[in-house]
């Protein structure tokens, strides 16, 4: 068993000796890390958006060298130019504070540790397991083109994607359900001043 393990992986490629793309993905890898973990310590929201957008732009460009172009532009257009740019917009509405903000940071820092340290072991695992024998050939076809993606989309993936945009539309649905409850209930007292003004005239 462990005679054709070790045959396997001396016919196929390994880690002993990397090639430049892999090299340039453990680096833009590091530094998306990094990125990530400056956004969720930092106490200032600007800069915490800021950061954000060095991750995701990072992952675009971790997408990019495993040749999949459309899944990187895909995050382009609508985490870095949808998502963060909406962020930063209510960030600028609602007047965040520009300096440091003690009340960004709460005392469940060890909780939310654990609980992101859990995930990402299980998450790790899950695609280790799942991929252990996968290899992408990075000089072929382009694997994230739109061809190959809608065809494994719409072929093994139709069924997850329309039970996910079911749930978004409830979630969607429950927020514009609770946001008017929260209007209704916000001032009592000047619900009941329009009525009595209502019925005087």
């Amino acid at each position: 068993m462990l005679t054709a393990h070790l045959a396997a992986a001396a016919q196929g490629p390994g880690f002993l000796s990397p090639t430049g793309v892999e090299i340039a993905f453990a680096i833009v890898g590091l530094a998306t890390l990094g990125a990530a973990a400056i956004t969720v310590n930092t106490k200032q929201l600007v800069h915490a958006a800021l950061w954000l957008v060095v991750a995701l732009g990072g992952i675009a460009v971790e997408y990019l060298l495993l040749t999949a172009e459309f899944i990187a532009w895909v995050q382009v257009l609508i985490y870095l130019g949808s998502v963060v740019v909406l962020l930063l917009f209510g960030l600028m509405l609602t007047k965040a504070p520009i300096g440091r903000s003690p009340d960004a940071d709460s005392n469940n820092r060890w909780v939310a540790l654990g609980v992101a340290t859990a995930a990402a072991a299980a998450l790790v695992w899950v695609v280790v397991d799942a991929f252990r024998t996968t290899w992408i050939d990075l000089d072929g076809p382009a694997q994230g083109s739109t061809q190959v993606s809608g065809e494994i989309l719409f072929r093994y993936w139709v069924l997850p994607f329309e039970a996910l945009s079911v749930l978004l539309l409830a979630a969607l649905i429950g927020a514009i359900v609770l946001s008017r409850r929260d209007d209704a209930q916000a001032d009592p007292h000047a619900a009941r001043a329009a009525n009595d003004s209502k019925g005087q005239r």
